[in-house]
């Protein structure tokens, strides 16, 4: 837990051009593979058209965030917290 809070913001990482991608996925909870490989080879198609797209979206995030920047905080600290009881026996086999 303590990694995900120490993490730098989607835009500034050196992996991610504008983070996009991972935003919606993470906004969505899917992999942004999924999303990634459609771009990818929509830039083969038309990488101008693939770049408006990439661009309307990131303002579209941009948008998200800056309207409603503690929705995602409160999913977060919503979710039920999962503890390992190292006491517990395993059934044994036959």
């Amino acid at each position: 837990m303590e990694a995900q809070e120490n993490q730098v913001a989607l835009p500034l990482r050196s992996h991610t051009i504008l983070g996009v991608c991972e935003a919606i996925g993470e906004d969505f909870g899917f992999n942004p593979t999924f999303l990634r490989i459609p771009l990818a080879a929509s830039v083969l198609y038309s990488p101008s058209y693939a770049i408006a797209v990439y661009l309307a979206l990131g303002l579209v995030v941009l948008a998200s965030r800056l309207i409603f920047p503690k929705a995602r905080a409160a999913a977060l600290s919503e979710a039920p917290s999962v503890t390992v009881d190292d006491q517990q026996e395993l059934p044994k086999a036959a």
